[in-house]
C-alpha cells in the first residue's frame, strides 16, 4: 500500500486540487483510494463533499491517539474513495504533539496498521511543520505540484532541503518521485519558459501531463465534487485521468 504525498511548501500550486482529483481517477480505475487530509484548513476534506464542521472524529483524534485510524475513516460519493478527514481541531496538533514521543511518526504507524487500500493520498498543508514532517515521515512517493509562474523554481528549492532535512532524520528513502506543472497558460511565454526550465533541472522526474489552469477546475470543489464528475469533458479531468494514468505506470501496479 503506496503513499503518496502531495506536498510544497508554497501555497497556492494546486496540492490539493490534484489530491482530491487523483484520487477520483485512481478509484474511477477500480484502485481502493485512501484520502488523508493534512491541512487544517480542511479543503480536500469539504472538496471530496464531506462538512468538517460536523464531524466528531477526524485526523486530529488518530494523531492524538484518542481512536484507532479505522473509526475515523469515512466512505465518500465517488467511487473507490474513502477519507480520512481533517478538522479546524487539527489546527491545535502542532502545539499538542510537540511534546509527544516520535511525534513525527504518528501518521505512519497509524497506517502501518491500516489494511484493505492499493494506495494512500496525502495533501499537505502549506508549510513544515509536525504535520507535514508526519506526512513526509510516511512518504514512499512524494508529489510536488510546482505552478508555471514566476517564483515556482524558488518554492521548489526550499522544498528540496526539506526533502534533504527529512531523510537525513526522518524517512532514509525520501525523495521527489514526481514532478507536476500546474496552472499553466499556453498563451504566456513565462508559463512557456518556466515548463522548460522545470524540465531541464529535474528531467525525467517531472510527470507528461501539465495541469492547465480551467475555470470547471477551479468550479468543482465548490461544488463538493471531482472534476470528472463535474465536469467530465474538461480540459483539466482530461489532464488529472492523464495524470492518474501516468502515476499508475510509474507507481502502481495495474488492476486487473
Amino acid at each position: 500500500m503506496p503513499t503518496i504525498v502531495v506536498s510544497n511548501q508554497k501555497g497556492g500550486v494546486g496540492k490539493t486540487t490534484t489530491c482530491i482529483n487523483l484520487a477520483a481517477e485512481l478509484g474511477r480505475r477500480n484502485y481502493s483510494v485512501l484520502a488523508v487530509d493534512m491541512d487544517p484548513q480542511a479543503n480536500c476534506t469539504s472538496g471530496l463533499g464531506v462538512n468538517a464542521s460536523g464531524l466528531n472524529k477526524s485526523l486530529y483524534n488518530v494523531l492524538l491517539g484518542d481512536i484507532p485510524i479505522r473509526e475515523a475513516i469515512l466512505t465518500t460519493a465517488w467511487k473507490g474513495v474513502s477519507l480520512l478527514p481533517s478538522s479546524l481541531d487539527l489546527a491545535g496538533a502542532e502545539i499538542e504533539l510537540a511534546s509527544a514521543i516520535s511525534r513525527e511518526s504518528k501518521l505512519k504507524r497509524q497506517l502501518e496498521r491500516l489494511e484493505g487500500f492499493d494506495v494512500v493520498l496525502v495533501d499537505c498543508p502549506p508549510s513544515l511543520g509536525i504535520l507535514t514532517l508526519n506526512a513526509l515521515t510516511a512518504c514512499d512517493r512524494l508529489l510536488v505540484p510546482i505552478q508555471c509562474e514566476y517564483y515556482a523554481l524558488e518554492g521548489v528549492g526550499q522544498l528540496v532541503r526539506t526533502v534533504d532535512l527529512v531523510r537525513d532524520t526522518l524517512n532514509p528513502s525520501l525523495a521527489v518521485s514526481g514532478i507536476l506543472l500546474t496552472l499553466y497558460d499556453s498563451r504566456t511565454r513565462l508559463a512557456n519558459e518556466v515548463v522548460e526550465e522545470v524540465r531541464r533541472q529535474f528531467g525525467a522526474v517531472v510527470f507528461d501531463t501539465v495541469v492547465p489552469r480551467n475555470v470547471k477546475l477551479s468550479e468543482a470543489p465548490s461544488y463538493g465534487a471531482p472534476i470528472a464528475y463535474y465536469e467530465e469533458n474538461s480540459t483539466g479531468a482530461q489532464a488529472y485521468e492523464s495524470l492518474a494514468r501516468e502515476v499508475i505506470r510509474r507507481w502502481l501496479s495495474e488492476k486487473p
